[in-house]
């Protein structure tokens, strides 16, 4: 009897932690699309969501993963008549990630990307003050391959959602990983021929030490970018998040038109870009989008030190001599570091690497993302590169200072010797 309730035990633990792993990992999903015998999508993927949403109390973030029972929902199609293909993936309480495809000809790409989730679903958007479907959207996926290629893309990339429909709009994300996805497929079975991402590129395409290395050329740097005002309201609009500054993106990309990888500086114009974002307690979200681009700022507070920090940056971009759509992100990051109650105010031109192939220059920057109060900027704690632009003039001030106190001593002293050299008659 002992030795059968202990294996038991045994099994209901097993069960517990796969369990238990399924809630906490992205497992790789497969989907498939069929018409007849006929397969024209098929995907292999992780995924995993971040949606901020209304409670009674405030903003939360759910988060919650891609789950590998997700199905081949009704609305899926291998398109014609006027239609183009779909991929709708159903799962949980009435979730939805749905993808649709379009092509040239010569290469197939995901023209948009929807994510509808259900707020009445209190297992992961538990306190919802907003019950009800909603849907949020991207034009701007960064998924792009050859007709007859398998798009693959091993490294995470996150996706900026927005422009939501339902009863709250939302802000919301989904950070893709582990992918291998056709679409106009001739088969039905993925094509061993491959679309690499720009991702896993710079990781496994570095060129042997012996060959000859070719310098990239040089970009054309425009001029200090114009400074804009970036702020986020929470629901009763109040400001709780403020950013001034100039930005100038620095991305490094395959060419379509010259054929080659170019680099190019561009200056984020503030009269042609919104921004959004969300706040919460340990965390907030600065989402900045223009026509072609999307760049998100995440920002945490260690609530045990009243420290914060930018941890995170993510780009989507889709300009018009790129070969493929651009991303790239970082959550691993320690910019910009503050104090509760107190802004970051950085006057001097500041690089913040992502990975090799985008960085963002920042000039007269003052952000603060906790603790604002009336729509003003707390007292500045000032960055390292403006302290020592300071302290230069206060050196040479400080040595002209001295090398005037030396000649005006040395002009005393000569005029004492001199009066000295006398005799009273």
């Amino acid at each position: 009897m002992a030795s059968y309730a202990s294996k038991q035990l045994l099994s209901i633990a097993i069960i517990f932690f796969c369990a238990l792993g399924h809630l906490t990992t992205a497992q790789i999903v497969t989907l498939e699309v069929k018409e007849g015998n006929s397969t024209c999508i098929k995907a292999e993927l992780a995924a995993r969501f971040s949606v901020s949403y209304n409670t009674t109390n405030g903003t939360r973030t759910a988060t919650f993963p891609f789950p590998g029972n997700a199905t081949v929902g009704n609305r899926s199609s291998c398109g014609g008549a006027g239609l183009l293909p779909l991929l709708a993936a159903s799962f949980g309480d009435g979730h939805a990630l749905i993808l649709r495809f379009s092509s040239n000809g010569s290469q197939y790409r995901v023209e948009s990307l929807d994510l509808e989730y259900n707020l009445s679903d209190s297992s992961i958007f538990p306190s919802s003050s907003s019950p009800g479907l909603v849907t949020v959207k991207t034009d701007s996926a960064g998924i792009l391959a050859q007709i007859n290629t398998t798009y693959r893309c091993e490294s995470s990339w996150l996706v900026g959602l927005g422009g939501g429909s339902g009863n709250t709009s939302g802000n919301a994300s989904v950070t893709f990983s582990n992918m291998r996805l056709q679409a106009y497929m001739p088969g039905s079975e993925l094509s061993r021929n491959e679309t690499v991402c720009t991702a896993d590129q710079s990781v496994t395409t570095a060129a042997p030490k012996t060959s000859p290395v070719t310098p990239a050329p040089v970009p054309t740097v425009p001029g200090t970018p114009e400074r804009g005002i970036y702020n986020v309201t929470n629901n009763n609009g109040t400001i709780c998040l403020m950013a001034y500054m100039g930005l100038q993106l620095n991305l490094t990309y395959p060419s379509s038109v010259q054929n080659k990888t170019v680099q190019e500086v561009v200056n984020l114009q503030p009269n042609q870009t919104k921004s959004s974002g969300s706040c919460e307690v340990s965390s907030a979200t600065l989402l900045l989008r223009d026509d072609r681009t999307n760049l998100t700022f995440s920002f945490t507070l260690n609530t045990t030190s009243n420290k914060y920090h930018l941890n995170g940056i993510s780009i989507t971009a889709t300009w018009p001599d790129m070969k493929e759509p651009f991303s790239a992100s970082n959550g691993s990051l320690d910019y910009l570091r503050g104090t509760l109650g107190r802004s970051y105010m950085c006057s001097a031109e500041q690089t913040l690497l992502v990975d090799q192939t985008f960085a963002i220059n920042t000039f007269h920057l003052q952000v603060q993302p906790f603790g604002v109060n009336g729509g003003q900027f707390e007292a500045a704690e000032e960055c390292q590169l403006d302290e020592d632009n300071m302290l230069i003039p206060i050196i040479v001030g400080a040595a002209l200072a001295g090398l005037v106190l030396i000649v005006l001593i040395a002009y005393l002293i000569g005029r004492k010797r001199s009066h000295a050299g006398y005799q009273t008659i």
